[in-house]
């Protein structure tokens, strides 16, 4: 068995993607779930989280041969919202079920964050089926939008389905606005747009019901569909517009892409340059280093080697340590 190990997790509305690996050799081991955890009165819910991730993590670690593990970086979507019984319950469940001492919980957008960018200022823009930007300037963080796709996420994926639809909608009703191209592509992968309703509202996951459709609209501004054109110019705009308001105003910032959003290429990243370079003069845009995963990766090598360099959040990214069952919350200093 080889010395005390780390546990990295990403959790979000696909499921769970996990790894475990030892400080400065990096990753061991990798498992996923494709269950997402559940969410309740209370939130996420601890002991479903706890109850897919122990079996995992254990055996994982068998496969690499630790030991044990004693530091944990959990990246979770919701978690500034929805993670106030995580943030109570889980340092616990994992002390008791995988002997974890030290432990960092974060929002996905931070874990997303990190990954992109690393424990530096900037700004990251974190755009899949829904939309974020946080930004830390080192002494605490900002967020914009990540609202959820009925009252935010302007310009993610959901926000781009739905508006493509809209604009079906609109060309089948014969109203200003519409895009039969639009109405072509809806149809074909829906089939009749009037019974788009029925297969929209009643879904729990609406939201990638909608994003799916984001693919289909940057497909058409690709191929210079006006309708299209400024749906995905829009949304550039709002992508823009998040990461302005969360980026550092000192010094010469750095903003970060990440999400699955960004496969719709040129046709969505050219409009965001443009944004950007009218509100952000002095900041550039740079590729991202990794997704939230590897921010969990990297928050665990961190953590494992003394306090974190970002600041803490009561709700954004908080560090506990652990002594048999207490919890003790720790805010970092070196901020």
């Amino acid at each position: 068995m080889t010395a005390a190990g780390y546990l990295a997790v990403d959790s979000g509305g696909s499921g769970l993607r996990v790894v475990v690996g030892v400080p400065g050799r990096g990753p061991l081991a990798r498992a996923s779930s494709d269950v997402p955890v559940r969410t309740g009165e209370r939130g996420i819910d601890p002991g479903h989280f706890l109850e897919q991730l122990a079996p995992m993590a254990r055996a994982m670690c068998a496969e690499a041969g630790l030991g044990r593990l004693d530091t944990a970086a959990i990246g979770a979507a919701g978690m500034a919202s929805l993670g106030d019984a995580l943030r109570a319950e889980l340092p616990g469940g994992l002390a008791r079920e995988l002997g974890v001492t030290r432990a960092v919980l974060a929002a996905d957008a931070v874990t997303a964050y990190v990954g992109a960018l690393g424990p530096r200022p900037g700004a990251v823009i974190a755009a899949g089926t829904g939309l974020i930007a946080v930004g830390t300037d080192l002494a605490g963080w900002r967020r914009a939008d990540g609202w959820g796709h009925l009252l935010g996420d302007c310009g993610g994926g959901a926000w781009i389905g739905r508006a493509g639809l809209e604009a079906a909608l609109r060309a089948h009703d014969g109203r200003d606005g519409g895009s039969t191209r639009l109405l072509s592509d809806a149809e074909d992968m829906f089939g009749p747009v009037t019974g788009l309703p029925g297969q929209v509202y009643p879904r729990a996951d609406r939201a990638a019901v909608l994003a799916s459709f984001a693919p289909r609209v940057g497909a058409c501004a690709e191929d210079g569909d006006p309708v299209a054109v400024r749906i995905v110019r829009e949304a550039a705009r709002h992508m823009a517009d998040s990461a302005a308001a969360v980026c550092p105003a000192e010094g010469a910032p750095v903003v970060g892409c990440t999400g699955g959003l960004l496969g719709l290429g040129e046709v969505l990243l050219g409009p965001l340059d443009e944004r950007l370079a009218e509100l952000l003069p002095d900041a550039r845009r740079v590729p991202a280093e990794g997704g939230p995963l590897d921010g969990a990766v990297r928050l665990a090598e961190d953590l494992s080697a003394g306090p974190l360099a970002l600041p803490s959040d009561g709700k954004m990214l908080c560090v506990t340590s652990t002594g048999g069952t207490d919890i003790t919350l720790t805010a970092d200093t070196r901020t």
